[in-house]
């Protein structure tokens, strides 16, 4: 299981501030869709000059299956290592999203986002019509069958995932509170021991470190109960 520390402060100087003090830490960083529009590809560039971070770019594309392809061969080209899109574009999206980036010397690896983990069951369903389990088992199918290297979700449902495409088929999972922080506009949060549990392959994790006053020793501290 990996750490992956999202960028989610107010300015671009208080991220690299952040990095800059997580140097040297194996460890992800995640960029956001609010960092990334105020502070551009530039951005990405500064991350990498400090250490040789892996970047998860957060942006979540969902469009019609070319402008999702082209836009998923842009971002590639800025040497981030992981993106994302709505399984809920659909399996011909995510096939022409994998068909292009194959052409790619180094590709990020593609995951699917299933269910927003911010989504509680009763407004999923006024949205899908389906269960949150039923619909993210049914969007992993199709984003394994789409050949894409996994999914985000929610700790509750990396398990099932797994279960219904394979074990090596990655989970993200999101609002992750480690030492039972508060859930702020998360709805569906785990801890640690739940994430290791649910077989979480990556671990999203923003507040609690970065609204703590030694982000550094909050993510040491993340990292020896990952290895335990």
């Amino acid at each position: 299981m990996k750490l992956c520390v999202a960028l989610d402060l107010a300015t671009k100087e208080d991220c690299l501030k952040l990095a800059k003090e997580l140097k040297g830490l194996d460890l992800w960083l995640k960029v956001g869709l609010r960092a990334y529009l105020r502070d551009g590809f530039k951005f990405i560039e500064d991350l990498k000059k400090i250490d040789n971070f892996k970047i998860f770019l957060d942006l979540k594309i969902y469009d019609i299956p070319n402008t999702m392809a082209d836009a998923c061969e842009e971002i590639s080209k800025l040497g981030v290592n992981m993106i994302n899109l709505h399984a809920s574009a659909g399996k011909i999206a995510m096939l022409e999203v994998r068909k292009r980036l194959e052409k790619l010397k180094n590709r990020p690896l593609i995951l699917a986002v299933s269910a927003l983990t911010s989504f509680d069951e009763e407004n999923f369903f006024s949205i899908y019509k389906q269960k949150i389990n039923e619909a993210v088992i049914n969007f992993s199918k199709l984003s394994y069958e789409a050949g894409l290297d996994g999914m985000v979700c929610s700790v509750f449902e990396s398990k099932i995932i797994k279960e219904n495409t394979s074990s090596s088929f990655l989970t993200l999972t999101p609002g992750i509170r480690p030492f039972n922080e508060s859930n702020n506009d998360q709805k569906r949060v785990a801890d640690l021991k739940m994430a290791k549990e649910y077989k979480s392959d990556f671990v999203v994790i923003g507040r609690p470190i970065y609204e703590s006053s030694n982000p550094r020793s909050i993510c040491e501290k993340i990292l020896l109960e990952i290895i335990k």
